[in-house]
Parts: structure tokens; sequence; C-alpha cells
């Protein structure tokens, strides 16, 4: 048992980073250069308020959500989880939604929502079976 909750432990926490670093590097790209996210779907950035809008939703939100998930890898793995279940759950639900109201996904949005579902459903897994360390005496 106390062997299956290690694993479980190390198995939530490279979730978390993994998760963190990932929206990390969108978050960085966006700051850097609002146009290179936006060409990933082929779409050009007409002005200086959309680039602003990228830098402010990709980037900013992005950083506050990479900031939070380290900060629950470290304080509460099992919030962390359950943020993580909220986030890529409602990204695949985003896509699921655009796909039955505007139509098939390209190839990106096809291979993002396969990625998305499957770490909500690692999120789900390990939210759970996880069980906090038990606090020593």
């Amino acid at each position: 048992m106390k062997q299956n909750n290690r694993i479980v432990n190390i198995a939530s926490g490279v979730l978390i980073v993994f998760s963190a670093f990932s929206l990390l590097m969108v978050s960085l790209m966006a700051f850097f250069s609002p146009q290179m996210v936006m060409d990933l779907v082929q779409v050009k950035l007409p002005n200086t308020d959309a680039y602003s809008s990228i830098r402010g939703v990709y980037g900013g939100v992005g950083l506050t959500i990479v900031i939070s998930l380290v900060y629950l890898l470290v304080k509460d793995k099992k919030a962390g989880l359950g943020f993580l279940t909220m986030l890529w759950g409602f990204y695949a639900l985003s896509r699921i939604i655009t796909l039955l109201h505007e139509g098939p996904l390209g190839a990106f949005g096809s291979k993002w929502l396969s990625i998305e579902s499957m770490l909500f459903i690692c999120s789900v897994i390990l939210l759970g079976v996880y069980r906090r360390p038990l606090k020593q005496a």
C-alpha cells in the first residue's frame, strides 16, 4: 500500500510538472512572439490590440496557471490534480464544442484534442487513486 501511494505521488508530481512546463513554453512564446503562437493555427494578428490580447491570455494567464501549478505541486498535489482535471477537461470540451458547432477540426485541433483528452484521463485516474501522505506526529 505504501509503495502504491509512492508511485501515485510520483506520477502526480510528474503530471503536474509536465503540464506546468508545457504551459510555460506557450506562455513564454506568447510574451516574446504572440504571432508565433497564432502561426500554429494560421492566423495573422492584424494590430497591436491583437498582439496585446494574445500576450495577455496565452502569456499572462498562462504564466498565472504555471505559478499556480508549481504552488500546488509543493503544497497540495491532490488539489493540483483537481485543477489539472478541470484545465485539461475544459480544453478538450472546448474543442469538442467547436467540432460539434463549427465542424471537423483540422490537424492541429485534432492532435490537441487527443493530447488534452489523454491528460484529462490521466488527471482523473490519479485524482481518483491519490491518497495524501499521513502527517507525522
